[in-house]
């Protein structure tokens, strides 16, 4: 016997899970949110936005220290940490009772507790039954370990990574994808010793060649020991370090950070008695529109296949929503979701890399320029920076954009945009870009893709 019931209910309330409940409410439907920690999900409190938090924190570091080439000295510069922590702990709190108050404008109710499917998909959380014509999927994902290693101690992942409570001296980090670079850069530039490991051949090792190794470059400027093509060997676990082996060599160090991916997070849900298919990762089979094997049972973010990224999620909320309630709705095409990247140097991206393009047949043209060859380079002191452009010399497509430097988790937006629009690079090099920019650098990319660079 059903407690209560509700027209949607959404069971979990990360980015995907309450950007879900919110159009569900919009839409006239009466919502509920099962949560069983903190509002906002885990990208909220513990991931995405603390690490952008601290982030922060060291470019704002960064800028003091770069400070003399700009004609402004100053002295004695210090880390204060624990404020660093603090400063991150009030941005958290300030977005997650941003989002407790969108829920109680849209009148959204939340169900504290851990939710289960029963047989006829009905949620149960503690000894209570909700029915609901429709149910949301949106508990997210959980750290993977590497074989032979438990986490535990001084043994930790990503989310502890962001609010250990004193500055480590020695970190090792294994794991070089977006998450473990983000945490080398920005604990190297607060003055931690960083060992980086990475089984593959390049740091961020989805991104374009020539991306990587910019990345790779800076991140050995800020100190870093980068390691790629190394397996760590041997991990011992003592009271006070780690001792971590790779190769032939080893290093001890106050932590071992784990950022080598993350599985979906389903453990409890009842995901079987409810007839819903996974596959063999344990991901949640899904139509276009996120429906389950299951009518009117959906799945989102990292629950699902595609990037695991927050603003993809929310997206497929959306569309999941809408779907139920009858609207007409598009599948996302993963491809075209831009990817950022928040160390230094920033990597924004989205489409097919280079090598990708080529491996699909395509005749490939490149459109490539430095963040110098516009006067907005020189002018905020990044002549480094790095955009690339990858179309198809036959109908002028944009098949990929790949951005490395400041701001490039911002002007990647522009060539999403662009593909959306159906538009190419030809498109690009002649929309007009305000001067000086460093968005002229994604203009020059365009021209020089077109075969007329002007600035080059």
């Amino acid at each position: 016997m059903a407690e209560a019931s509700y027209d949607c209910i959404v069971v979990g309330s990360g980015p995907g899970g309450y950007v879900a409940a919110i159009r569900s409410a919009q839409l006239g439907k009466r919502t509920a949110v099962v949560e069983r920690d903190k509002v906002g999900g885990r990208c909220l409190n513990y991931a995405c936005i603390p690490a952008k938090a601290l982030l922060r924190s060291a470019d704002v570091l960064d800028e003091i220290r770069d400070s003399e080439q700009f004609g402004i000295n100053v002295s004695g510069v210090q880390v204060d940490y624990a404020a660093v922590q603090a400063r991150r702990e009030k941005v958290v709190t300030t977005l997650t009772s941003g989002v407790s108050n969108l829920f109680k404008k849209h009148s959204i109710d939340l169900i504290e507790g851990s939710a289960t499917l029963s047989a006829d998909a009905a949620v149960k959380v503690g000894g209570d039954t909700y029915a609901a014509a429709t149910v949301i999927l949106a508990t997210g994902s959980v750290p993977r370990s590497i074989p032979g290693v438990q986490f535990g101690g001084r043994v930790i992942g990503t989310e502890e990574a962001w609010a250990l409570p004193e500055l480590p001296a020695r970190l090792a980090v294994v794991g070089a994808g977006a998450s473990g670079a983000e945490i080398a850069s920005g604990f190297a530039r607060l003055g931690s010793e960083v060992l980086l490991l990475e089984a593959l051949e390049q740091v961020l090792p989805t991104e374009d060649v020539d991306i990587s190794r910019l990345v790779q470059r800076g991140l050995k400027r800020q100190g870093v020991d980068v390691q790629t093509g190394t397996l760590v060997a041997d991990v011992t676990v003592l009271e006070e370090s780690v001792r971590v082996s790779y190769g032939p060599e080893s290093a001890e160090v106050d932590y071992l950070v784990i950022a080598t991916g993350r599985g979906a997070d389903v453990e409890g849900l009842g995901l079987a008695e409810a007839g819903v298919q996974t596959d063999e990762s344990g991901l949640v089979h899904v139509d276009g529109a996120q429906q389950t094997t299951r009518e009117n049972l959906y799945a989102i973010g990292d629950l699902v296949s595609g990037p695991a990224l927050a603003h993809k999620a929310s997206d497929e909320g959306i569309i999941a929503v809408e779907h139920s309630a009858g609207h007409t709705t598009e599948p996302l095409y993963h491809p075209d979701i831009p990817r950022a990247t928040f160390c230094a140097p920033n990597v924004g991206s989205f489409g097919l890399t280079e090598a990708q393009a080529r491996e699909l047949g395509n005749d490939v043209v490149i459109g490539k320029v430095t963040y110098g060859t516009v006067g907005g380079g020189t002018v905020y002191g990044d002549r480094t920076g790095l955009v690339k452009l990858v179309g198809e010399s036959r109908y002028g497509e944009l098949l990929g954009g790949h951005i490395v430097g400041s701001r490039a988790t911002e002007l990647i937006q522009e060539l999403v945009n662009v593909r959306l629009l159906e538009g190419g690079f030809s498109e690009v090099a002649r929309i007009v870009h305000g001067h000086p920019t460093l968005s002229e650098a994604v203009m020059e990319a365009g021209r020089a893709a077109d075969g007329w660079l002007i600035h080059g």
